[in-house]
């Protein structure tokens, strides 16, 4: 295994490449730096509320099944790399007009995040136009271009290129899917509502979820945000498709600490992990391009 570090993200790579699946946690970032936590109103625990903590630790094993596995390093609250860079938020950096409405904007939740969970505010002010640019310079194209890279590779070795971005959701997020009292998704599965990625696909991802035992939903209340609309191109054979997992199952959400059944669930997902390779190989196959 060969891996290349710095500030936007780590890539680790199998010692060989067997699938045409990548996998990407663009938001379990936590480098917080000084320099970002002297500017904020938030105690280091309130400004980790946006993080998908652990989740570059769960998907870890994907490389012992023969896929690059590539994860942030800096946090969302920093720079929210499933954003588009264009989407700047007026209400929290100088010198930027509102163009339209943009519900993730309008939120708080642009590429430079004005809010973490439950709209706590991050600054007290504003940002300059130059920090913005600044942090999408150096964290959020970096990670991109490395994502770009190794989802072309995969297309030219294997004819397809299959992301799986790997994300986490607060329990409280579920509370209104569904009729009441019914049971709530372990796992929702975002495709754009087939926009992003082959029906095949997504079907294959979900059998190896539900086979495990865990209840999957698709694309309510997450269908994927930038980075399955951007990288999503499923007549191109380019299939993007996002994971959301319920922390409850394996974190304690209030100490953002790893709860009594963290190695167990582990353990279940790395055999999953397995299975979503084994959908990158023998693609003709097993991928009909839709």
């Amino acid at each position: 295994m060969t891996a290349s570090e710095n500030i936007a993200y780590l890539l680790r790579r199998p010692q060989i490449r067997t699938t045409s699946v990548v996998f990407a946690s663009p938001h379990s970032g936590r480098i917080y730096m000084p320099a970002f936590l002297r500017n904020v109103v938030l105690d280091h625990h309130e400004i980790r509320s946006s993080e998908d903590a652990f989740v570059d630790d769960l998907f870890s094993t994907a490389i012992n099944h023969g896929a690059p596995l590539l994860t942030a390093q800096s946090p969302r609250a920093y720079v929210d790399l499933n954003r588009g860079p264009d989407e700047l938020d007026p209400a929290v950096i100088e010198e930027v007009r509102r163009v339209g409405h943009n519900p993730r904007i309008s939120s708080g939740l642009g590429v430079i995040p004005r809010v973490v969970s439950n709209g706590r505010a991050i600054y007290s002010g504003k940002l300059s136009l130059s920090e913005a640019h600044t942090r999408i310079a150096e964290v959020w194209r970096p990670y991109h271009d490395t994502l770009q890279m190794v989802l072309d590779e995969a297309h030219r070795t294997f004819g397809e290129a299959i992301l799986i971005d790997c994300h986490s959701m607060p329990h409280e997020a579920l509370e209104n899917v569904g009729p009441p009292g019914a049971a709530r998704p372990d796992v929702v599965l975002g495709d754009r509502f087939g926009a992003a990625a082959a029906s095949s696909v997504v079907e294959l991802v979900e059998a190896a979820f539900a086979g495990a035992g865990f209840k999957v939903a698709r694309n309510m209340p997450f269908a994927g945000a930038y980075i399955c609309q951007h990288y999503g191109r499923p007549a191109r054979r380019y299939h993007a498709l996002q994971i959301e997992i319920n922390r409850s199952i394996y974190m304690d959400e209030k100490t953002i600490q790893p709860n009594s059944n963290y190695a167990a669930f582990k353990d279940v997902l790395d055999g999953i992990i397995a299975e979503l390779a084994d959908i990158g190989r023998n693609g003709d196959q097993k991928v009909a391009a839709e």
